[in-house]
């Protein structure tokens, strides 16, 4: 199965201090958000927001998807887990498929 990898960036430093590689976080669409129709929200296990998946040329680390190109992709609620933590705050995070439907989407 093809992964998904996304870039998550804007975390605050208690957050980048105890994210570490295999932490599972949880994507969720910022339907509120003002600055930007396409938001995603990044959420530890406590429910605590972490920092916002990359969406633009200037953050989007190369060989990882923009939460533009995911937005439609994911489930409102949508589990990553990290899989390299970048010393300047940015973390890249792979998309755990839970649904079929969705798997099968994003193969095609």
């Amino acid at each position: 199965m093809e992964k998904l990898a996304i870039t998550i960036l804007n975390m605050c430093q208690r957050s980048y201090a105890t994210i570490k590689v295999g932490t599972v976080l949880t994507l969720v669409k910022d339907t509120n958000n003002h600055f930007d129709d396409e938001a995603i929200e990044v959420l530890d296990g406590d429910e605590e927001e972490v920092g916002f998946v990359a969406n633009s040329v200037s953050t989007v680390i190369r060989g990882t998807y923009s939460a533009g190109r995911i937005y439609d992709k994911i489930d409102d609620h949508q589990k990553v887990v990290v899989k390299y933590v970048h010393h300047n705050s940015k973390v890249i995070a792979e998309i755990e498929w839970t649904d079929q439907k969705l798997q099968k989407d994003h193969e095609q």
